[in-house]
């Protein structure tokens, strides 16, 4: 946008309970700081009071943030235009001058207005999208942070039976379900799963859902073959139990909470025009589709190049030299989850593609790790994905695999030796 279309330039340096502001005029040029409260009251308060003193005109606010309270507050107004800057590039450009690192909230609020008036052809203007994909952002963000935490709830839980009730671990593949925390709070104790019946404990995992009769029947003998308990000291059994109740406690209902919120995703995925495309990329599946669908967007101008979208994603590595010198190293400033999402899909995407298999046995035979195999694999991904999503073309594997045989490629070779073995 024109500079000549904003009446005032507007640094703001949030925090939780204040907010730093430096406004510049363009008709007088004089300069201005005040602080406000960062309750929503105060906000609109201020925003009210500008759009009274320059009539509704439009401003420029720079902010050290992208997504959080103050700019869901700011989106609603009209007159604000929004420039979103990284926190880095503040801190590196207040470095620039000041070698001390002297550091305050107004200085900061006064460097965001300098950056916008001499840089704002590099600084773009906050675009948001649709309510459907910023609320499928929360979810499978949401998502993501709760499966965390039901794997750190199941690793204590394990750790805590391991103490003075390990045999239940080999009677469940799965300890983070349903069936394996009601089974604890029916037995919480050798003595007491080895005092059910035979007919008591079918019934027990038939109510729960457990369909294959080889399951029930090999727990039920390997209940009744386990001998004794690991400790009967009271000390140690009872301090326990109490601990493994309390992860039932807040594993169960965390466990609801993820199907149900499962299921939110989905309806929110399939309503949109692009999640066909994406639920039928290989190793996508219901979880990873919805952030793939995400991490791309539905703004098909937001990325001018596979490399743009690469850096943004940390996907791609940066690259440094400085006089003989030459390295190669891991992008630190990206959106960290963006970048999980691909070499998630990545690691998902070679069981089932032929191609990404016979790539992923490249890296490999390199010398490559697993993990650095993942990255170069997803670093492959976009750069196919991207020209297809702006051409709003399916992925087509067969058509990838022929364009690889016309270039000759080694990929291509060695699926044609794959496929002759």
């Amino acid at each position: 946008m024109n500079q000549e279309a904003y009446v005032a330039y507007v640094g703001i340096d949030w925090s939780d309970r204040k907010h730093d502001i430096y406004l510049y005029d363009c008709t007088t040029g004089e300069a201005e700081e005040c602080v406000i409260s960062s309750q929503p009251d105060a906000i609109a308060a201020w925003v009210e009071g500008l759009r009274k003193r320059y009539d509704n005109a439009l401003l420029a606010v720079c902010l050290e943030q992208k997504r959080g309270p103050l700019i869901y507050a700011l989106c609603q107004y009209e007159n604000l235009v929004l420039y979103p800057i990284n926190p880095r590039t503040v801190a590196n450009y207040r470095k620039a001058f000041q070698p001390s690192r002297a550091k305050s909230d107004p200085i900061d609020a006064r460097i965001l207005v300098e950056l916008l008036q001499k840089h704002q052809d590099k600084l773009p203007v906050w675009q948001p999208e649709s309510a459907h994909i910023r609320a499928l952002r929360q979810w499978v963000e949401s998502r993501r942070m709760l499966v965390g935490e039901k794997v750190r709830l199941t690793n204590r839980l394990t750790s805590a039976l391991k103490n003075y009730y390990p045999q239940v671990l080999d009677w469940f593949e799965d300890k983070d379900t349903q069936v394996f925390c009601e089974f604890l709070e029916h037995y919480p104790s050798l003595a007491a799963a080895q005092a059910a019946t035979a007919a008591e404990l079918t019934q027990f995992f038939r109510v729960h859902r457990v369909i294959r009769c080889s399951a029930i029947t090999r727990r039920i003998e390997q209940i009744a073959t386990s001998g004794i308990p690991l400790t009967e000291d009271p000390g140690i059994v009872e301090p326990m139990q109490w601990l493994v109740q309390t992860f039932i406690a807040q594993l169960k209902p965390l466990l609801v909470g993820l199907t149900e919120l499962t299921l939110k995703i989905d309806q929110c995925f399939t309503a949109l025009p692009d999640a066909a495309w994406f639920a039928a990329l290989p190793g996508a599946g219901e979880h990873l589709a919805p952030r793939l669908l995400v991490a791309f967007g539905e703004d098909r101008s937001r990325f001018d190049s596979a490399q743009q979208m690469m850096c943004y994603f940390g996907i791609a590595p940066v690259k440094e030299s400085s006089g003989k010198k030459n390295w190669v190293h891991w992008r630190w400033s990206c959106p960290i989850f963006l970048r999980q999402t691909f070499v998630e899909w990545a690691n998902q995407s070679w069981h089932h593609c032929a191609w990404a298999q016979a790539y992923y046995r490249m890296q490999r035979a390199k010398g490559n790790s697993h993990p650095a195999a993942m990255r170069s694999l997803a670093f492959k991904w976009i750069r196919i994905l991207f020209r297809c999503w702006k051409n709003y073309e399916a992925y087509d594997e067969a058509k990838y695999v022929a364009a690889l045989q016309r270039k000759g490629s080694p990929i291509a070779k060695l699926l044609a030796t794959s496929t002759t073995n």
